[in-house]
C-alpha cells in the first residue's frame, strides 16, 4: 500500500538518527507532514531539509515536559492539526553488574525514556481529545518484557512504558484515542553502543559483536531486523488499518521473546 498518510501530520521524537529516523522518513513516504523532534540539530536538521517542505525540526529534549508541550503547539501552529504521536526518543543505561551499579544514570534514563513518553503521550491526547481523536504510538523494547542481566535501569524504564502505554490506552479510549507500543529487539542501532561508552574503540567494537552474535543465536528468524521493519509497524499503528487495536505491545524481533531456538542434541553414536 502507498499514500496511507495524505493529510496526517505526525510528530516522530528521537528522530535524528536510528529507528526514529526510519519511522519519519516513511511517515513522510507516505504523505504524511512530519515533525522530528532532538536533540540533535544537525542530525534533525539534515533529515528536515532532506524530507521538503513537509517536514520540520523542532530542537526537544523530551525529558523536559515543558520542552514537550511547546513541540506540540508547535506543531499544531505549523500544520493545523496533530494526528499522530510516536515517542520513540530512548537513551539506553550503562551496562553494570547490579552490584556494582551507583545507579547514577537512574534519572537521565527515567527522564527520557519513562517521563518522555508519558509527556508525549498526555500532550498529544489534549489536542487529540479535542479534535476526533488520533494515534499513539510508543517504543519500549523486548528489554521491557524479558528479564535480564545488565542494564537495569533501561529494562525498568522500558517496562514502565508498557505498563504505562496499556493504562493510558484504556483511559483515552474514550477519546477516540488509540495508544500502542512497539518492543523492537536485535536491530542494529547506535543505543547498544551507548551502553558500552566507556570502553576504548577497540573493545567497544568487540563488545558489540559478541553482544550482536549472541542475539542472532537466541532469534528464531535469521534475516536481520531493520528500522524499515520497525516503521513498518509504526505505519500500521498510524493508519486506519489498526482502527480496533489499542492497548498492544507488538515485539518486531524476529521472534526473540517467543523463546529461544532450541538446538537437537546430538545421538550417541
Amino acid at each position: 500500500m502507498v499514500n496511507e498518510l495524505p493529510g496526517r501530520v505526525a510528530i516522530v521524537t528521537g528522530a535524528a538518527s536510528g529507528l526514529g529516523r526510519g519511522i519519519a522518513q516513511r511517515f513522510a513516504a507516505e504523505g504524511a507532514r512530519v515533525v522530528i523532534a532532538d536533540v540533535d540539530v544537525d542530525g534533525g536538521e539534515a533529515l528536515a531539509a532532506a524530507l521538503g517542505n513537509d517536514a520540520i525540526f523542532v530542537h526537544t529534549d523530551v525529558s523536559d515536559p515543558d520542552q514537550v508541550g511547546a513541540l506540540v503547539a508547535a506543531t499544531v501552529a505549523k500544520f493545523g492539526g496533530l494526528h499522530v504521536m510516536v515517542n520513540n526518543a530512548g537513551v539506553s543505561g550503562r551496562l553494570r553488574r547490579l552490584l556494582d551499579d551507583d545507579l547514577s544514570d537512574f534519572h537521565r534514563v527515567m527522564g527520557v525514556n519513562v517521563l518522555g513518553v508519558m509527556a508525549g503521550t498526555r500532550d498529544a491526547a489534549r489536542h487529540m481529545a479535542g479534535h476526533g481523536g488520533g494515534s499513539i504510538v510508543n517504543l519500549t523494547s523486548i528489554g521491557g518484557i524479558q528479564a535480564g542481566g545488565g542494564v537495569m535501569v533501561y529494562r525498568a524504564s522500558k517496562a514502565a512504558v508498557i505498563q504505562f502505554t496499556k493504562s493510558a490506552a484504556i483511559e483515552l479510549a474514550q477519546h477516540e484515542i488509540r495508544v500502542n507500543a512497539i518492543a523492537p529487539g536485535n536491530i542494529p542501532t547506535p543505543i547498544l553502543a551507548s551502553s558500552a561508552e566507556d570502553l576504548d574503540p577497540a573493545e567497544l567494537e568487540r563488545f558489540e559483536a559478541r553482544i550482536r552474535q549472541g542475539m542472532r543465536d537466541d532469534r528464531p528468524l535469521k534475516r536481520e531486523g531493520t528500522p524499515d521493519d520497525v516503521a513498518e509497524a509504526a505505519l500500521y499503528f498510524a493508519t486506519d488499518r489498526s482502527r480496533y487495536v489499542t492497548g498492544t505491545v507488538l515485539p518486531v524481533d524476529g521472534g526473540t521473546v517467543a523463546g529461544k531456538v532450541s538446538r537437537p542434541r546430538r545421538q550417541p553414536s
